[in-house]
């Protein structure tokens, strides 16, 4: 019979669960665990609070699939009248958009795929946003479409796709310029980077 655990299962509950989170090792997931032991037992109630919301207040506008809060759909940008409906940035996850967003650079509106084409992983185009971004063409005036995925094999696999199916339908398909690192992730390039990187875009 093993020795009794020293870490009571409670404590060792929410361990595991800081664990399951991106970027979040055992060491981290501990340290942030004993914090919140620490605190006044309100913090932990407000935390707890705040991840119920996240799924009961918010949502995907049945546009764009942004998040959105549950009571506006479409989102807010998708309702802009003042941005330029005929142009559609693509990007992989909503991080993304608040990204782009930092840069004002962007005057027109977005495409959430959810993530990126990756055989390793098993993600194939049938499982992204993609077939729902081909609806959104045939109906919508579209003159251009910027990929803006990831500069990761992911991303340029995913973005030499989307050019292969959006062609045909004769409107423009344009790209990031270079100068974002190959193999960083959107969400952490600076807005000057992403200015100049929108600014530079080009016909693919």
């Amino acid at each position: 019979m093993p020795p009794p655990s020293p870490i009571p299962r409670s404590v060792q509950s929410l361990i595991d669960e800081f664990s399951r989170l991106p970027g979040i090792g055992p060491k981290t997931a501990s340290r942030l665990t004993y914090f919140l032991l620490r605190q006044p037992k309100e913090q932990s109630r407000v935390l707890a609070e705040a991840l119920a919301q996240l799924k009961d207040r918010t949502r995907f506008c049945s546009v764009c699939f942004n998040m959105t809060d549950v009571e506006i759909d479409p989102c807010a940008i998708c309702r802009d009248e003042a941005r330029e409906g005929g142009w559609i940035c693509v990007v992989e996850a909503p991080l993304d958009v608040i990204a782009v967003e930092r840069t004002r650079a962007f005057i027109g509106k977005y495409h959430v795929l959810h993530g990126a084409i990756s055989p390793v992983e098993d993600i194939g185009p049938e499982d992204l946003r993609i077939k729902e971004l081909m609806a959104r063409l045939q109906v919508d005036r579209i003159r251009e479409v910027t990929i803006a995925t990831n500069p990761s094999y992911e991303g340029e696999a995913t973005a030499m796709y989307l050019q292969k199916q959006i062609e045909p339908l004769g409107i423009k398909v344009t790209r990031l310029a270079r100068g974002l690192p190959v193999g960083g992730d959107l969400e952490y390039a600076d807005e000057t980077t992403l200015a100049r990187a929108l600014e530079g875009r080009s016909e693919m």
